[in-house]
């Protein structure tokens, strides 16, 4: 009649079967700390879900390199902090972020890495280790050094620390909970943010997508994975991803 037709019940699972979701991959940063232990950890806890959909994640650094694959179509969402996020939806690229998880579950801080251990600040004709595969490391090492006279040497994760350490270079910016937990002698000078969106860890999904965002929006809980990554960092329950 003139009054149309009306869904009254749906089959998800199979609908997304349809459409060719049947599995789900993530890509999130190498878990070198503890904190993306239990990140990694929570987000495969409880990511379990009733569309028996199986859900697993790679790992790799670089947060460019992480949305460059998942653009792709080699991954189905991909962990970043907000700050690159928004940096890169900023400059045109096609991501949405569909969830967020808050301040510190990303990283609890970045500090000042240095050679010198009297040293507290950027100097004129340092060499300052800068990785442009990290959209935050890369914009943070940058803004250090506004107005100084230095070379920038690039670096990757592997290592970064050691070229400090040897003197190869003489300061980097670096997630502080590496440092804290691998070498907690060392000398650094911590970093204040105002917005703290550098410590803040996202889901984003291809923004062509929107089935995998909504699907994501439904099995991702924020509160399940605060509650397992702090177990983690309490030493409750032991890393398992």
């Amino acid at each position: 009649g003139h009054l149309g037709s009306y869904l009254i019940e749906k089959d998800e699972t199979k609908l997304l079967r349809f459409a060719g979701v049947d599995s789900l991959v993530g890509v999130m940063p190498l878990p070198y700390s503890k904190r993306y232990e239990g990140l990694a950890t929570a987000l495969i806890s409880s990511m379990e879900n009733t569309f028996g959909i199986p859900v697993s994640l790679s790992y790799m650094r670089g947060a460019k390199t992480r949305v460059a694959m998942l653009m792709e179509g080699r991954y189905d969402f991909a962990i970043l902090s907000k700050y690159a996020a928004n940096e890169m939806i900023k400059s045109g690229v096609n991501i949405t972020i569909a969830k967020e998880f808050g301040k510190e579950t990303y990283c609890g801080a970045h500090a000042l890495f240095f050679y010198d251990k009297n040293t507290r600040e950027i100097k004129d004709g340092m060499r300052i280790g800068i990785d442009t595969d990290s959209v935050d490391q890369e914009n943070m090492v940058k803004e250090v050094c506004e107005g100084r006279k230095v070379s920038f040497v690039k670096v990757g994760y592997n290592g970064v620390l050691d070229k400090v350490q040897t003197g190869e270079i003489d300061a980097t910016v670096w997630n502080f909970d590496e440092i804290s937990h691998r070498m907690p002698y060392t000398h650094y000078e911590l970093i204040t943010k105002h917005n703290m969106d550098d410590t803040n860890a996202v889901l984003v999904t291809d923004l062509n997508k929107p089935e995998i965002t909504n699907i994501l929006n439904k099995i991702v809980k924020q509160e399940d994975v605060l509650a397992i990554q702090n177990q983690v960092l309490q030493d409750k329950i032991t890393p398992s991803y």
